[in-house]
């Protein structure tokens, strides 16, 4: 699509604002989200399109349960503000569809683009696997017409995973790859799914209890025993380090003694499909396979 004016976005999607800002498009981005906190100054001078629920205050199996209660009666979770959208005036919303816990459903915004009488296309990002987390970068440089940037980015970061599996071929040596849990939720227990596999695997380690290019879904305690991990990493949705860290501290007693436990934060390098996932992969392997120095402000061991 050609633009006749520099091109306006609204990001509905944490992960989308940081490959906007990512591919040196913060000037063009006029919306995103309540929840976009990355950069720092992502939501500064812009419009919050999206608001939703503040669980701040709730415990885990409080939010499951009231995520659970709001879709079985039909309710959405995120509430899209059709002003906002209208004050922006955007020529490209980058959306998705992958979950309805995570953000506001495409379908919700096209209906909300007709209803404006917005010309604004509308991107759906919905990556599934690392690969294809990394190809969205330039599925979105594409439609906001800096093909060249994205380009460099994603060379860039495929050759940060070709030298992290280098490293961590050479950290491991002879010994066998590490079997590694991500715990995506505490109460219930879910285990990983879409790309965490993959971000595992990158990390020089064996994925165990996962659900590769899947969404993510409840796992028992005895399972997780069952899989012997010889690490568990808490990665609970919606947590910075310090909230895995108090998650992780509530459960010690249901993980296996034997499995070192660790704490991540998830919002940063695991959960959300963006570039940062190398982070992700790069900590994972510093921490459990002895590739690299460990970044303490990413990933804390608690057991």
């Amino acid at each position: 699509m050609l633009y006749p004016r520099p091109v306006r976005i609204v990001s509905l999607l944490p992960s989308t604002t940081e490959i906007v800002f990512e591919l040196g498009l913060a000037d063009s981005l006029l919306g995103v989200t309540f929840e976009c906190n990355f950069p720092p100054e992502a939501r500064v001078d812009r419009e919050i399109v999206v608001g939703g629920l503040d669980t701040k205050h709730l415990t885990a199996a409080e939010i499951d349960a009231q995520v659970r209660e709001r879709l079985s009666q039909g309710d959405e979770l995120y509430h899209l503000d059709e002003d906002a959208l209208r004050r922006c005036d955007p020529d490209l919303i980058l959306s998705q569809d992958l979950c309805r816990v995570c953000a506001v459903p495409s379908g919700n915004v096209d209906e909300a683009v007709e209803r404006l009488g917005c010309r604004a296309l509308v991107l759906q990002i919905d990556p599934q696997t690392l690969d294809e987390v990394v190809d969205s970068v330039i599925t979105i440089a594409d439609a906001a017409g800096v093909p060249e940037r994205g380009t460099a980015i994603v060379a860039s970061l495929r050759d940060r995973l070709h030298r992290l599996a280098t490293d961590v071929s050479a950290a491991l040596g002879d010994r066998p790859r590490p079997r590694v849990f991500v715990l995506e939720w505490i109460d219930p227990p879910f285990l990983g799914g879409h790309w965490v596999p993959d971000v595992v695997a990158a990390a020089g380690c064996e994925p165990v209890l996962v659900r590769p290019g899947a969404k993510s879904v409840p796992v028992s305690w005895d399972d997780i025993a069952a899989a012997r991990p010889d690490h568990v990493i808490v990665s609970p949705c919606g947590y910075d380090l310090d909230g895995a860290t108090a998650q992780a501290r509530l459960i010690l007693d249901r993980i296996p003694t034997e499995a070192s436990v660790w704490a991540i934060d998830a919002d940063a390098v695991m959960v959300r499909p963006g570039p940062r996932l190398i982070d992700g992969a790069e900590a994972i392997a510093a921490a459990v396979v002895g590739s690299g120095t460990i970044d303490h402000s990413v990933i804390r061991r608690i057991r």
